[in-house]
């Protein structure tokens, strides 16, 4: 009797570096933030041509559910049979995968431990080094080719430039040379998915990048849209000037935006300026909500963060919204801000660089969101989308108020 073949699997782990990516790792695995085109999940399964069967992250993420995201396991839990692959979730592979051997193996990005390879029934590195990475006893070592993500604001800041490769790498098909009813600039890429509609008076401008939009994607009338720029399915541009930009699925978005990433299921409906900016899933932005990504010194930027001011080294960053936030009508964000996931802040009045998770009010005055009102609303809003706070999902964001409770309170 001959034994079936165990298939090979993929399991992505976030190193300490990446725990502390604020605001995003309170809520979500990095594997599932967006980088380019692609979340760098699904980058790494395109690489190495496997499907990721499990993150691992923090303890608290345990119950991460999403639609199409793979869930959140503790080390005990993790696939033991067949040949896996363990990679960093902040590692964006290039180029073609290397062979691997049939023995265990360190993979090396940058002269940096990546993750490792380990043949069929090997037990898999042990749980600490997935906080820490270091070779594999008794192993070959291997070296791929990618970009190491170092914090937050490499998502924003590299972003454009994934996008210019991304974009004829993945989507090369349905290249249209003339768009009914818009107007191309420049002899550079346009990406057609299905079901797209342009209405009257849209430009595209691909002279310094490629444009790509996705299945069942709308541009309303009177949008300027300049590339590199990738609009994830059935988002809506409803209008305003837009560049370098990756909108992930079903969002609404006008104004002018540029250099910014939004991750999804994001609303910003309305006029105002987003800039180098990185917006989590859920997030709503009132009328003429605007941020700064300029210092009136033309300095270096620091982002708020939950032990003091970061350094950045960057001339340009916005700010950095955690999955959930909103904002009311004519709020203000000052250069560097991040506002933890949950967040809910209005009255006009600007709030500090640092916004603990789940804060309610305006300016610096802030109060704990109550987790009950806090769960109201995001059920409502996902519910507007059709789509459940599954149980699981909730026992997550219950878990992320508990956690946090002391970053609000003196």
């Amino acid at each position: 009797m001959t034994t079936a073949t165990v298939p090979s699997s993929l399991v992505l782990f976030d190193d300490r570096r990446a725990r502390g990516w604020d605001p995003f790792l309170l809520t979500r695995p990095a594997g599932e933030l967006l980088f380019g085109a692609l979340l760098l999940r699904e980058r790494s399964e395109r690489f190495w041509d496997l499907p990721c069967t499990a993150h691992v992250s923090r303890e608290a993420l345990v119950g991460f559910s999403e639609p199409g995201a793979p869930p959140v396991l503790a080390p005990p839990s993790l696939p033991s049979r067949g040949k896996r692959v363990y990679q960093c979730s902040r590692a964006a592979p290039t180029g073609s995968p290397p062979g691997l051997p049939e023995e265990p193996t360190t993979l090396r990005m940058a002269d940096q431990v990546v993750g490792w390879s380990v043949p069929m029934d090997h037990p898999g590195p042990e749980p600490e080094l997935f906080l820490d990475p270091a070779p594999l006893a008794h192993s070959r070592e291997v070296e791929i080719q990618g970009l190491l993500l170092e914090s937050p604001w490499d998502l924003m800041s590299r972003n454009g430039e994934q996008l210019r490769s991304d974009i004829p790498r993945f989507f090369p098909g349905l290249v249209a040379d003339t768009l009914p009813h818009g107007y191309i600039l420049g002899d550079g890429l346009v990406s057609l998915g299905k079901d797209v509609t342009v209405e009257p008076g849209c430009v595209f401008d691909v002279r310094e990048g490629p444009v790509r939009l996705s299945d069942g994607v709308t541009i309303r009338a009177h949008t300027r849209l300049a590339g590199p720029a990738w609009i994830g399915p059935h988002t809506t541009v409803l209008g305003g000037v837009l560049s370098e930009v990756s909108l992930g699925p079903v969002c609404k978005v006008r104004g002018e935006v540029e250099a910014s990433v939004v991750l999804g299921y994001a609303n910003k409906a309305h006029d105002g300026f987003l800039g180098h900016a990185y917006l989590g899933r859920w997030v709503n932005l009132g009328a003429f909500t605007t941020n700064s990504d300029l210092k009136n010194n033309y300095g270096p930027v620091r982002v708020g963060g939950r032990n003091g001011p970061v350094e950045t080294g960057l001339l340009k960053v916005g700010c950095f919204l955690g999955d959930h936030v909103k904002t009311g009508i004519g709020t203000l964000l000052n250069t560097g801000t991040v506002v933890g996931a949950g967040s809910n802040l209005f009255g006009g009045r600007m709030p500090p660089t640092w916004v603990p998770p789940f804060s309610w009010g305006s300016g610096d005055d802030l109060t704990p969101f109550r987790l009950d009102k806090f769960l109201e609303v995001a059920t409502r809003a996902m519910g507007r989308r059709n789509l459940p706070l599954d149980a699981e999902m909730e026992g997550m964001l219950r878990r992320a108020w508990e956690e946090t409770r002391n970053q609000r309170e003196p």
